[in-house]
């Protein structure tokens, strides 16, 4: 059974593109387009793990992360917050609200299709995927390349 996968952004293009490379890569994908669409969507079928924008309308995806995390039925769920958010306190805002990795717009599709496929990987194994912290963790240098913890 293919693994499911919820994206959550409130640009349809960024969806579209997200879907259709999920989708080629076996993946069952749903989309939501704001913050409480995501979480109706969590709560009706729960998903393997989230692509999750932060500058969402209704609901913003720190506030999603957070009730997702603090759920003990959804809290092993990994989630993706990919943002078009650089700076440093904005990674570890996600990562306090329990965000798994962090990835930037723009992103490179290969990045994001090895982190799904890490945590998926992990998932499967029973393991938590965390990663290292950025080596350069200045704020004032934030980059293209995903955060990761």
């Amino acid at each position: 059974m293919a693994k499911r996968v919820l994206v959550v952004d409130d640009e349809p293009s960024i969806l579209k593109i997200i879907a259709t490379q999920l989708r080629v890569s076996g993946y069952d994908v749903m989309v939501a387009m704001d913050g409480a669409s995501a979480l109706a969507r969590i709560m009706e079928s729960p998903p393997d793990l989230m692509i999750l924008d932060v500058m969402l309308p209704k609901m913003n995806g720190y506030e999603v992360c957070t009730a997702v995390k603090q759920n003990p039925q959804l809290r092993h769920t990994p989630i993706i917050m990919f943002t078009a958010l650089r700076g440093e306190q904005d990674y570890w805002k996600a990562m306090s609200c329990g965000a798994d990795a962090y990835l930037t717009k723009p992103y490179s599709v290969d990045d994001l299709q090895q982190i799904v496929n890490r945590l998926i990987n992990a998932l499967d194994s029973g393991n938590k995927a965390t990663e290292e912290p950025p080596a350069d963790s200045s704020p004032a240098s934030p980059t293209d390349e995903p955060h990761n913890v």
